[in-house]
């Protein structure tokens, strides 16, 4: 009964900012939002954002500066406020989360910025 359920995707023009969010719910174990993926057509999955446990966090670096990454609610929710869209960013976005034991994804929200 985990589920991991993302929202905020949809077509934005280029410059633009969207705010994608995750919520993680339905897990017996403490579980936590880790972060981003992201899938262009043709394109293999790749790492756009991720947050520790202790607070530090990682971007790729083609959204350095453009993206940033939060949680908040017990680290079962997670943002990512996506400022100064560009075309490339198009893709379908993903949410991870984890308990000790599994890894967890939500199905996706598509973004689409407009060159």
């Amino acid at each position: 009964q985990v589920r991991v359920v993302e929202s905020g995707g949809g077509l934005v023009q280029a410059g633009g900012s969207l705010r994608l969010s995750c919520v993680a719910s339905g897990s017996i174990f403490s579980i936590d939002v880790r972060g981003w993926y992201r899938q262009a057509p043709g394109k293999q999955r790749e790492l756009v954002a991720q947050i520790m446990s202790g607070g530090s966090t990682n971007y790729a670096d083609s959204v350095k500066g453009r993206f940033t990454i939060s949680r908040d609610n017990g680290n079962e929710m997670m943002y990512l406020q996506m400022n100064s869209l560009k075309h490339e960013d198009t893709a379908v976005y993903y949410c991870n989360a984890r308990t000790l034991a599994r890894i967890y994804w939500g199905q996706g929200t598509q973004v689409t910025v407009a060159s």
